[in-house]
């Protein structure tokens, strides 16, 4: 299908599957993500926006499952992706056997700033991490204030780069001039109007790019093309089919010199089909095509209430990449 055509939304529900994949630890303070795939020409693509998202930015998490599914996978340079371990915001004594779910990884990422948390746990949790692997990147998702970011990453101390430490552009570049930890943008770029902010303000070392958010594969590779700072490409907590699409992104890029956060699968007890756990520390390219069956036996399904629920997201959504200009075809 030519890139500038739509699929119409009769075709993408006739196989589209809503299903609720269990987390092993709570994340993004979830214990369940719950997702839509649909199968194309292509392959599987995913269209999982988390809930609280408004249509407006969930439409482009929809244009990412269909450019999955209806064009496949860009070409690749490299067959294999370092991935870092993902760490969530769990007690300090249990660091050690998230980190045994990531063989080979030598790079963590830790998640700080947790609601209900202090500081103090997250220095612990960090300083647990250290023991286990050779680097360490932290992720705040913008839960700091300046004062609170400045504080907590000398407390801290020294870690590969920390992930949006607060919310605005304006802030991310107050931070990075008062401290010497890398500053890497995040829901910067992927949830801003114009990504390239970050670059113009000087706030960011690092530019975390994903997927779906940012509408899809190529989407992806033309931002890391012209951002003009290192690239890091991460998962949006999303389902094996969604990792796909990721690894595929990674797996294009020109240079790619840091582990990517694609290792997420570790996270999931149950999936749409065979995760990307990291061998080695890595993860190898592989694309769900058309011919994929997932197992309704062993993959748990959402109920018919929420099954709706995500179809009728899905048609309104579609209708917004319409009014961008987008040709839709013939129900």
């Amino acid at each position: 299908m030519p890139r500038n055509t739509l699929p119409t939304t009769a075709e993408l529900l006739a196989t589209a599957l809503v299903v609720r994949l269990p987390m092993r630890t709570r994340f993004r303070g979830l214990t369940v993500r719950e997702t839509m795939i649909f199968r194309g020409p292509a392959g599987w693509g995913e269209f999982g926006p988390f809930v609280e998202y408004d249509d407006d930015e969930a439409s482009s998490w929809l244009a990412a499952g269909i450019e999955a599914a209806y064009q496949g996978p860009p070409a690749p340079v490299r067959g294999e992706i370092a991935v870092n371990a993902t760490v969530p915001a769990v007690p300090a004594d249990e660091v050690a056997a998230i980190l045994a779910r990531y063989p080979g990884a030598s790079t963590a990422k830790v998640k700080v700033a947790e609601p209900g948390q202090g500081l103090d746990d997250d220095v612990a949790r960090v300083a647990a991490a250290r023991e286990g692997v050779a680097r360490v990147r932290v992720d705040a998702n913008g839960a700091w204030s300046v004062d609170e970011a400045i504080r907590a990453i000398r407390a801290i101390g020294d870690v590969e780069y920390i992930e949006q430490p607060c919310v605005t552009v304006e802030e991310l570049a107050a931070v990075r001039r008062a401290v010497d930890v890398p500053i890497a943008a995040d829901e910067s770029i992927r949830k801003a109007a114009d990504p390239y902010r970050v670059v113009a303000a000087e706030a960011a070392d690092v530019a975390i790019v994903k997927v779906a958010p940012l509408g899809g594969m190529r989407a992806t590779l033309e931002i890391a093309d012209s951002i003009g700072l290192p690239v890091v490409v991460s998962s949006a907590l999303d389902s094996a089919v969604g990792i796909a699409a990721g690894v595929a992104a990674a797996a294009a890029l020109p240079d790619l010199d840091h582990a990517c956060g694609l290792g997420t699968g570790a996270l999931f007890g149950a999936d749409v089909g065979v995760p990307f756990l990291p061998v080695g520390g890595s993860i190898g390219t592989r694309w769900f095509g058309p011919g994929h069956a997932v197992d309704r036996n062993t993959v748990p399904m959402a109920d018919e209430l929420r099954d709706q629920w995500w179809r009728a997201r899905l048609v309104r959504c579609h209708a917004l990449l319409t009014d961008r200009g987008v040709p839709r075809g013939r129900d």
